[in-house]
């Protein structure tokens, strides 16, 4: 007996058969996927007190973005006029101008993105910026994930440290009242490890903890100097010891320019190591990730992906495991997943003048399996297959971009956007139905991030970073 049955769609379960089931259905019981197959040999197998009928819709696993941050949901576009404002206001916000409710109200909106763009489960970086951390006090993080399980997707929340040199200041609000604190590496690694007690593996599997150090690339060794270099190496080697006695994923953001050899050299690299960008990688470098079995988080969209390349294909040729993200949300790019897959065929076939590069099942595998390869949950999500979480979305496929009713597949990839997306499944719960979200008002969740922003932009004093870029319309050629 199961608890659900969705039948009568196109089933693509990205299964090791990659198969095609036309006339497809999906059992699930309880927040298992019990049976996948053709919808007449699931109903002669399966009854359920809830069927969903799928005609003219594409059942696919739920998607897997393996790269964004937590809240740029609340600044997105700022900054835009001015070059460098918006980088240096992630920086500002995420010590010294946010607060839980802040991390709340971001999280439940970029929750609620995700969960209408069908992106069942997605790495949240608790900031950004100059790989700022929100990491002085758990509560931050807590608020955070309180705002992804009001949503009812699956959260891999990421957490650590600040580069050298320490104390960095944060500060702590009680109404319009702004009191500043240093706080040191050793206060970052407390509230790491608290995190994880706290929070990892949790409900269900559907929170998870990521701990996460700066990159330390080659421009970073005259910069912080012979000293402060040795010490932000000693903190990565102390928060990559700690990810590897939690079981965590350890992560980074911004390999680029000699980081993946650094890494090595300091024994961070692993096949529960994810490493996002990887820029312009050496066939070196490429080989050490194929050595350590070491994930890469490719970001097609980001502004890394136009200073540098990374060499996905010759990757995967050397059997790395490379995983798509979305780097959202930033003044350019959303967590549109679909979005993301097409211009990572573009951006790649581009760049070897070659239409056939990347195939679009190859960049769906990297946005469902892969994906869950590249987080070590392959076993539990990733794909339809029976004993594994009942994680799935539903495309409307009844859309005139997607019309006539053939080639599915395809369509979903090259033609697809995220609103076309008309319900999602995220363990064994319906948690958008028809393009509404059903656990949360999102009305309101509309309403709480506008507060949040305007309190934020108060705090910070950058309502002047609202301005139109006086080159917005601005003549298509270098300044």
């Amino acid at each position: 007996m199961a608890d659900l049955i969705i039948s009568g769609g196109v089933v693509i379960p990205m299964d090791p058969a990659r198969r095609v089931i036309e006339d497809g259905a999906v059992a699930i019981a309880g927040d298992r996927i019990v049976a996948v197959g053709s919808t007449a040999e699931v109903l002669a197998a399966h009854q359920a007190p809830r069927t969903i009928d799928a005609a003219r819709k594409l059942v696919l696993p739920g998607l897997i973005d393996v790269h964004a941050h937590a809240g740029h949901g609340l600044i997105k576009s700022m900054g835009a006029a001015q070059p460098g404002a918006w980088e240096a206001l992630c920086g500002e916000v995420y010590t010294t101008g946010s607060t839980p409710a802040f991390w709340r109200a971001e999280a439940e909106l970029a929750a609620l993105e995700r969960l209408r763009f069908g992106v069942t489960t997605g790495v949240s970086l608790l900031g950004g910026g100059d790989t700022v951390m929100r990491s002085d006090d758990p509560a931050h993080a807590a608020a955070h994930c309180e705002g992804v399980l009001a949503v009812g997707t699956r959260d891999v929340l990421a957490i650590g440290s600040t580069r050298p040199p320490h104390p960095r200041t944060y500060a702590d609000w009680k109404g319009d009242q702004r009191k500043d604190k240093p706080v040191d590496f050793e206060t970052q690694f407390a509230t790491m490890a608290q995190v994880v007690a706290d929070w990892h593996d949790s409900h269900d599997r559907r929170i998870s903890v990521a701990l996460l150090t700066p990159v330390l690339r080659n421009e970073h060794v005259g910069e912080l100097g012979p000293t402060l270099m040795e010490e932000a190496m000693e903190q990565t080697r102390r928060v990559r010891r700690l990810s590897r006695d939690t079981g965590t994923i350890f992560t980074q953001d911004g390999h680029w320019r000699g980081s993946v050899e650094r890494a090595q050299a300091m024994g961070i690299l692993g096949p529960d190591a994810l490493l996002s960008h990887a820029i312009d990688l050496s066939e070196a470098e490429i080989a050490l990730c194929a050595e350590t079995d070491t994930k890469i988080a490719h970001n097609p969209s980001a502004i890394a992906s136009v200073m540098g390349r990374c060499p996905v294909t010759e990757l995967m040729d050397a059997g790395v495991t490379v995983a798509l993200g979305s780097d959202a949300t930033a003044p350019d790019r959303s967590g549109d997943m679909f979005r993301h897959m097409q211009q990572c065929m573009h951006y790649h076939r581009t760049h070897f003048r070659d239409p056939d590069i990347l195939p679009p099942g190859q960049v769906l595998a990297m946005a469902t399996i892969d994906g869950a390869r590249a987080l070590g949950m392959e076993n539990e999500i990733g794909s339809l297959e029976p004993g594994k979480k009942a994680d799935l979305l539903l495309l409307d496929l009844a859309r005139p971009h997607l019309y006539p009713l053939n080639m599915p597949a395809y369509r979903a990839v090259c033609f697809a956007n995220g609103n076309d997306v008309h319900s999602v499944i995220v363990n064994g719960e319906v948690v958008l139905e028809e393009r509404r979200a059903v656990k949360v008002d999102e009305t309101a969740v509309l309403e709480a991030a506008q507060i949040e922003c305007e309190r934020m932009i108060a705090r910070t004093g950058s309502a002047g970073l609202l301005a139109m870029p006086d080159d917005f319309f601005g003549q298509p050629h270098r300044r």
